[in-house]
């Protein structure tokens, strides 16, 4: 049995994942190891969750042959509407639209079911033969300058580079002694979905609110209904334990509420999901023979529906890297990744965290210069133009 490896890769969500399967379609021999068992076949049913893939971190998936594996299908990001309000009230005449027409025929993103990526991650990590897969196994990691040790139980692996994709809680940080700071919201947000009334038209919605944002992102048919939608609903952590007690009723009339009447009459699909917010990030991306990606290095509010993009945009950093370098874990190219990924992720951050601070509020003046601000921009094309390429990942 295989023993030596390239990469090492710990933590099989969507970023180590996808970034195993892209690499092992290098040629790259690559194991990969999570605490979690995963099937080749995810349950099928529909749970309401999905994911915001913007234009430019396709490329990874399509690297990795996801993109056309995928069982349910992407829908596109046509438009985003950002409008202004309260809660009960129509949203603000000044307010910002974005036609990805502006800036070509390619759409800003595509809302993906988180189970068909799942679906489509697993049944590759099983079928690619460059790719050992221990899960559900615990690793036990240890790194010099000559390479990478991975025991698993009775079982001793090696490889020349390890990369931490095991999330915002992740062991191989910790291990190697790199610092985060976190930052916390006070908000928590309910992910779910909706089938309703009338067409989305591809139109994705971030409405800003006092308590914090609410976003309709646009989600293809499926058998049983023609218009879907993901809803992320954020407000204060208070507000949203409220609305935990909620029957499935009540909870769509508050959503309603903020949402406007735009889509008609909502019917909950799947489950509601709660999670609390916070940002945090890592002081440096890089140790000796092992490089952070994805949660384990960075997690941004999901005001802009960002957060997974910034991991297969670092995993994406990797695999032109890894292309063709002889020694995976040289010191040259560790470096190399943290250049290309930390200012551009931070910058991200930096990003968020304001747009939430300016408009998770009810102040009148900040409130009235946040909506002269909006109109103001969609009066200017190259600035529109400018917002529209980053919200594509370009």
């Amino acid at each position: 049995m295989q023993k030596e490896f390239d990469i090492a890769i710990i933590g099989a969500g969507p970023v180590g994942g996808a970034l195993a399967c892209a690499l092992a379609a290098q040629g790259k021999r690559v194991l990969l190891v999570d605490k979690a068992d995963l099937p080749p076949m995810e349950h099928p049913d529909f749970d309401g969750r999905a994911y915001a893939i913007a234009a430019g971190s396709r490329a990874l998936l399509d690297a990795a042959a996801l993109w056309d594996a995928l069982p349910y299908a992407p829908c596109p990001i046509l438009d985003i509407a950002v409008t202004d309000g309260k809660p009960g009230r129509p949203p603000s005449p000044l307010q910002l639209h974005f036609d990805h027409r502006a800036v070509g025929d390619e759409a800003f993103g595509w809302i993906v079911e988180a189970r068909g990526l799942r679906i489509a991650i697993n049944r590759a990590l099983h079928e690619n033969p460059n790719i050992v897969l221990r899960a559900p196994a615990q690793a036990v990691v240890t790194r010099d300058a000559d390479g990478v040790q991975i025991k698993i139980g009775d079982e001793v692996l090696s490889a020349l580079l390890v990369v931490a994709a095991d999330g915002r809680n992740s062991q191989l940080r910790d291990e190697a002694g790199i610092p985060v700071t976190k930052l916390r919201y006070r908000q928590s947000a309910v992910v779910c979905a909706v089938a309703h009334e009338k067409p989305h038209r591809g139109v994705a919605l971030e409405h800003f609110l006092p308590g914090g944002p609410l976003a309709q992102l646009p989600m293809s048919a499926n058998a049983a209904h023609e218009n879907l939608s993901a809803i992320v609903f954020t407000d204060r952590d208070e507000v949203v334990a409220r609305l935990a007690t909620l029957d499935d009723a009540r909870f769509l009339a508050q959503v309603q509420k903020r949402l406007g009447p735009q889509l008609g009459a909502l019917k909950l699909i799947g489950r509601r999901w709660t999670y609390p917010l916070s940002a945090m990030y890592a002081a440096r991306y890089t140790a000796t023979r092992l490089v952070l990606a994805g949660d384990s290095a960075h997690g941004i509010h999901p005001i802009a529906g960002q957060g997974l993009n910034l991991g297969l945009q670092d995993a994406l950093a990797l695999v032109e890297l890894l292309r063709d370098a002889p020694d995976p874990g040289a010191p040259e190219l560790l470096a190399a990744y943290q250049a290309a990924r930390r200012p551009a992720n931070m910058l991200m951050l930096a990003a968020t965290d304001s747009l939430d601070r300016l408009f998770s509020t009810n102040n009148p003046a900040i409130r009235l210069a946040r909506d002269l601000g909006l109109a103001a921009v969609d009066r200017m094309p190259r600035l529109k133009r400018r917002f529209m390429l980053t919200a594509m990942g370009r």
